[in-house]
């Protein structure tokens, strides 16, 4: 009887050393700026199910940087991981993914090519950056002489001057009006500017905060540089009483309207030509925080802010791509994600949505 006891000990032992490497076999991975879910499962070639599970996330589209998440000891990783960075030498430059920015335009900042941007962060869809996104650029280039502009925080007074009251043009001054759906990097790259560079000129400290209307004035341009985009003249009302949406195709635009008033203009996406997205008269049947959407050749884990108006067919917030104003969709209707907030918290079950050519 000794014998047994004794060997159940030697036994016990045994699994015990087998099973701790097995533990260890987990990894961490710490959260980076403008990173998800979907994304961190493909970095390890797991899902992310399987990550929100394991984690106990209960809102798997609402990680936060610095946030600690276990990998399962299974996976392992299919291209560098973001954690990676922190030991690449100090030289090592970084980027962070702004409104209006693409690939290519952000590999010429930094005398890359679009190639070898990709490659160096492990992007296999070049269509795929967003915003916030950090992107990890070559060692050896200088930055691009936007990076080292200070741009001063303003008073309450140059705000006041800046987003307010319209400033008079100075003598060969080139001034452009923003247009629903533009943002500051696409406006510069009209006029063959940096976006610092104007938004020095005319005191704005958060690029984000422009809006359609405002007059800035563009430094280093001439006046027969770029163009202004021309926004299409609004649809009447369909309905004219209550709340009501219209989708233009034709435009690519959406609008809302309450009592026949016009209250919204967005640059959207809707569907490409082999999947367009459905004409004719509907309401908002379905509304999701956010939801996985997939389908052949696509998975869009977390899709934010989605209403259905008709089967399939949603609008909903995009963080996959910025190209607003092309149809980009498999039949949706892609909204820039602040604008799907505005129109989910707005529009109620039932709200009628007319989409037309």
């Amino acid at each position: 009887m000794r014998k047994v006891y004794l060997l159940l000990i030697v036994l016990i032992a045994a699994v015990s050393l087998v099973a701790a490497p097995l533990a260890a076999q987990d990894v961490v991975h710490v959260v980076q700026p403008g990173e998800n879910l979907f994304r961190i499962a493909q970095i390890y070639g797991t899902d992310v199910n399987t990550l929100v599970q394991l984690n106990g996330i209960t809102n798997s589209w609402q990680i936060y940087a610095g946030q600690v998440l276990v990998i399962p000891g299974a996976a392992s990783p299919i291209q560098e991981p973001v954690v990676a960075a922190l030991e690449l030498p100090a030289v090592t430059q970084t980027h962070v993914v702004t409104y209006g920015e693409h690939l290519s335009s952000i590999a010429n900042a930094y005398g890359m090519s679009p190639e070898q941007l990709a490659a160096l962060n492990g992007i296999t869809n070049p269509n795929l950056i967003y915003v916030g996104q950090v992107l990890t650029v070559n060692a050896g280039a200088p930055a691009p002489a936007a990076e080292v502009i200070t741009v001063a925080v303003p008073t309450a007074v140059t705000l006041q001057n800046a987003f307010d009251i319209p400033q008079p043009a100075a003598t060969g001054e080139v001034r452009h009006i923003v247009q629903p759906g533009q943002y500051l990097s696409q406006i510069a790259s009209q006029y063959g500017v940096s976006w610092l560079s104007i938004a020095q000129a005319n005191g704005i400290y958060d690029p984000n905060t422009i809006y359609a209307g405002l007059s800035l004035v563009i430094p280093g341009a001439t006046s027969g540089t770029g163009y202004i985009v021309e926004v299409p003249p609004a649809p009447p009302a369909y309905i004219g009483s209550g709340r009501e949406i219209i989708v233009d195709l034709s435009d690519q635009r959406t609008y809302a309207y309450e009592n026949g008033i016009l209250i919204r203009n967005v640059l959207v996406s809707t569907g490409l030509p082999a999947t367009p997205t459905v004409q004719g008269d509907f309401v908002v049947e379905r509304k999701y925080g956010a939801q996985t959407m997939a389908g052949p050749g696509y998975y869009l884990p977390d899709v934010p802010y989605v209403m259905y108006f008709y089967s399939g067919y949603a609008l909903h917030g995009t963080y996959w791509h910025s190209n607003f104003g092309q149809p980009m969709s498999h039949g949706c209707v892609n909204l820039p994600t602040p604008d799907a907030e505005w129109f989910y918290n707005w529009a109620d079950y039932g709200t009628p949505v007319h989409v037309q050519a």
